[in-house]
């Protein structure tokens, strides 16, 4: 007997999931065309306005007497305000809807990158750095957010991956971009630093505008999806995990009740140290080379960030193969010390930028594993509040890592000794895996977990 003649009762059963399938790529695949290029272009911008200061280090240290240690503290002190408050950010988004929510924070954000054209002192620069930390509060765990109300678990790695293609793309392009403006200097009677937060701000308020206008609050309200193609987005989405009350007590106490969020978190912190150290202290690594010229300075430092943009994009794919988020967080982990090693015992200036780009490789491209395995866990208003809570304590690290990167600079006089803040750093997030795999272990044989795979088609 032909095995593949079903009787009518079998074609009942099954052709409602072909068809249902069918509907779910179809509807993945307009989500990934509409919605997706313009959260990356709220990330791109927001990656580019939070850390073009990298290029203005130098300057500002001669133009408004901010050293090494200032700078360093300043250039954390954005993720102070940032991380503090996330969480509120993210449970407004989710009552106000996306499309005004994250239009008000690029627009805010924008508006204060073009204040930094008046950094006068060391004062001054902390200040706009905390505000602008507060204006962007809530971008990142909001897109994650949305993430988790668009996309199927199987396929939010993978796009976690893209938006962060998006801030890596941003470190490879904004650093040349802003090397070039900054040959700008003494035009109009504005320093290239000047021009370069003037010229930065810009387009990000102009971008807020357009995100009000294009970017929907949900699958149901997108004009561009069909009723059914909404509806099965939103059936295939994590659900809401039931009543939460949004208070920053019972967000703490809820968090407290998953040890392994608060695992997830203490690694993003180690990671997010590493990320950052080396985010916007780059281009002073390239200027100890002897490189004066500031359009090299920002090409070769952008070259760092292809790196990541290669990680983003696989690490995101072997999980698609493998299914094993924990396994491939330790082995990329791992990795990226054995790289931070390698470039420390160099000396040849062109071999350190491709090992440093290949240590970015691991430390950026492991980030979306850690937000899928939030996702697989998280639905609702716990996705919105617990999602922010974790990068609210992993962003503390993005203050940590440039600070400790510009101590160890004063003592040492060498940009690149940060990298042992990199290497210490990223050990302490390994040590953490084996804990995080016994957590997820327990917590799984209790709740229901959707799998990285399933038996539905990919559309992407």
């Amino acid at each position: 007997m032909n095995s593949n003649v079903h009787s009518p009762k079998e074609r009942a059963m099954t052709s409602p999931t072909a068809s249902s399938d069918l509907i779910h790529a179809r509807a993945t695949r307009k989500a990934l065309t509409r919605l997706v290029p313009l959260l990356m272009a709220a990330y791109f911008m927001a990656f580019v306005d939070r850390t073009n200061v990298g290029l203005a280090k130098t300057s500002l240290e001669v133009d408004a007497g901010i050293d090494a240690a200032a700078y360093g503290l300043g250039a954390g002190l954005f993720f102070i305000t940032y991380a503090f408050l996330e969480v509120p950010s993210n449970l407004i988004l989710h009552r106000v809807g996306a499309k005004v929510w994250i239009s008000r924070i690029a627009v805010t954000w924008g508006l204060l990158t073009m204040a930094m054209m008046f950094i006068s002192s060391p004062t001054v620069f902390y200040v706009l750095r905390l505000l602008l930390g507060a204006a962007e509060a809530g971008l990142y765990p909001g897109i994650m957010y949305l993430i988790t109300m668009w996309f199927a678990q199987k396929d939010r790695a993978k796009v976690v991956g893209l938006i962060l293609t998006a801030s890596s793309v941003a470190f490879i392009v904004a650093n040349p971009i802003g090397g070039a403006i900054m040959t700008l200097d003494g035009l109009g009677g504005l320093h290239g630093w000047q021009w370069l937060f003037v010229l930065e701000g810009i387009p990000t308020v102009l971008l807020g505008f357009y995100i009000f206008f294009r970017l929907p609050n949900s699958p149901e309200t997108a004009t561009w999806l069909e009723p059914e193609e909404a509806a099965e987005l939103t059936r295939r989405a994590v659900g809401d995990e039931g009543h939460v009350v949004e208070t920053p007590g019972a967000i703490i106490r809820n968090a407290m009740s998953k040890p392994f969020l608060l695992t997830i978190a203490a690694i993003y912190f180690m990671n997010q140290i590493a990320t950052y150290g080396v985010v916007f202290f780059v281009p002073s690594i390239v200027e100890s080379m002897n490189v004066s010229d500031p359009f090299m300075i920002g090409l070769i430092a952008g070259s760092v960030g292809i790196g990541a943009v290669v990680g983003v994009i696989a690490i995101p794919r072997v999980l698609a193969r493998t299914g094993n988020e924990v396994v491939l967080i330790a082995i990329a982990t791992a990795a990226a010390i054995v790289m931070a090693l390698v470039f420390v015992a160099v000396d040849q200036p062109v071999a350190r930028m491709v090992i440093l780009s290949a240590t970015m490789l691991f430390i950026v491209g492991v980030q979306p594993l850690y937000w899928s395995v939030l996702m697989a866990r998280l639905g609702g208003v716990a996705a919105a509040a617990g999602l922010a809570f974790v990068n609210t304590i992993g962003l503390t690290g993005a203050f940590v890592g440039p600070y400790a990167f510009g101590l160890t600079e004063k003592a040492t006089g060498s940009p690149s000794s940060g990298l042992w803040v990199l290497i210490a750093a990223t050990c302490v997030g390994l040590l953490c895996v084996p804990l995080l795999r016994m957590l997820l272990t327990r917590h799984d044989r209790t709740h229901a977990v959707r799998p990285v795979e399933e038996s539905v088609p990919s559309a992407i």
